[in-house]
């Protein structure tokens, strides 16, 4: 099955919410938008206007698992 194809102008209209994760000090700003079937959107909220990575739903509860693992510290 292929993955929907989106754009950054497809994620433009959505909301972001920030992480609750991110750093408090502005630097290490991620914001997640989940409201897009089948798609989760990432991007840094520092660069609103620039790339984001698109996941699927199955592919983010994955990547998720793997942080609260420590799989990436």
């Amino acid at each position: 099955m292929d993955k929907p194809r989106l754009s950054i102008a497809d994620l433009a209209d959505i909301v972001w919410r920030k992480s609750s994760h991110s750093g408090s000090g502005g630097g290490d700003c991620l914001e997640v938008a989940d409201g897009v079937p089948g798609v989760v959107g990432v991007r840094d909220s520092k660069d609103s206007t620039g790339p984001a990575l698109c996941f699927s739903p199955d592919e983010w509860r994955v990547f998720l698992k793997r942080v609260k693992a420590g799989d990436f510290d």
